[in-house]
């Protein structure tokens, strides 16, 4: 392929998740249905906090804007790996690679502080809730998700700049289901063991310490509160459970991925698949299954539509 990077590589070869047709079977129907499930769910919840009123708050604001991230990052990869199961010869063009990195890097840095923004907004609504309107009024919030792409796309293209530079001249076999840079640049013809260094800090070491200091904001909170009344302690915890979990969910892949990049194996795959697949899923059925007024705020959200398809058919 011509171009300022001098590359001749113009696609690379997925070797994909197994050769077995078994095993790729029950991926197919695996990964399928939690993708389906994935979207559903997600955009049930845009819809529910855009359309129900009880909803217009910062925290669900901030979880609207979270599933809309999910709906981009579980389409980004997992179309491609669904329709590739049954192919036999996977590839993806050089381009396609290059916007799986960006897009995947740009979601993925908007949702690492977006769940810091959702931290944050805890701890004012728990720790100081007389402050918490004032704090987290609507020009926040909109600052809190414009800093959050913006963030993304920096943290994105500092990256790109320098992949899209290295010269592709020979190898081409990626063994994954997408592509990623840990894996991309070991394709280089040249040493990369710079970029390795600057991947492992920007991409591994930030997710490492924002899951800390994720980790600590919660600890903080509910020591403040125990202070006060066990009572207080025991609400809190059910109200942090869920973003607790989704915090591990969404970091510890990451932190797999980027702080040990070794060659790859069947956990980087089972990791990768969990992370592109099943964690966009997970975060709205944590969210909902914790959250008593989201359940009853899509459970309006249902009836509603079960009423307008009950007018339009009598109609």
């Amino acid at each position: 392929m011509k171009g300022t990077n001098h590359s001749v590589v113009s696609e690379f070869v997925l070797l994909g998740l197994s050769s077995s047709w078994e095993i790729q079977l029950l991926l197919f129907c695996f990964s399928s249905l939690f993708y389906v499930s994935s979207m559903v769910g997600n955009v049930f919840i845009v819809v529910t906090v855009t359309t129900d009123p009880y909803l217009h708050s910062p925290m669900y604001f901030l979880l609207a804007n979270l599933s809309v991230i999910d709906l981009i990052f579980c389409s980004i990869a997992a179309p491609k790996m669904i329709c590739d199961l049954f192919r036999k010869k996977k590839v993806i063009s050089f381009g396609g690679c290059i916007a799986q990195i960006f897009f995947s890097h740009a979601a993925g840095g908007s949702e690492m502080v977006l769940l810091i923004a959702m931290a944050f907004d805890r701890y004012v609504a728990i720790c100081k809730p007389l402050h918490y309107l004032t704090t987290m009024r609507p020009r926040v919030c909109i600052f809190i998700l414009v800093l959050s792409w913006t963030i993304g796309l920096i943290h994105s293209l500092t990256q790109l700049v320098f992949v899209v530079s290295l010269p592709f001249c020979g190898p081409n076999v990626l063994d994954s289901f997408y592509c990623d840079i840990p894996q991309l640049i070991k394709l280089a013809c040249t040493d990369t063991s710079k970029l390795e260094s600057m991947v492992t800090a920007n991409s591994g070491f930030i997710s490492l310490c924002a899951f800390l200091l994720l980790i600590l904001s919660y600890i903080f909170i509910l020591a403040t509160l125990q202070k006060h009344s066990l009572v207080g302690t025991v609400k809190a915890l059910s109200t942090l459970s869920a973003h607790i979990t989704v915090v591990v969910l969404f970091f510890g892949p990451l932190i797999f991925f980027y702080m040990w990049p070794a060659p790859s194996t069947h956990m980087d795959k089972f990791f990768a698949i969990f992370d592109a697949v099943l964690t966009p899923f997970l975060n709205p059925v944590i969210y909902t299954f914790r959250n008593r007024e989201m359940k009853m705020a899509m459970r309006r959200v249902f009836d509603k539509l079960m009423d307008c398809r009950k007018n339009s058919l009598s109609s």
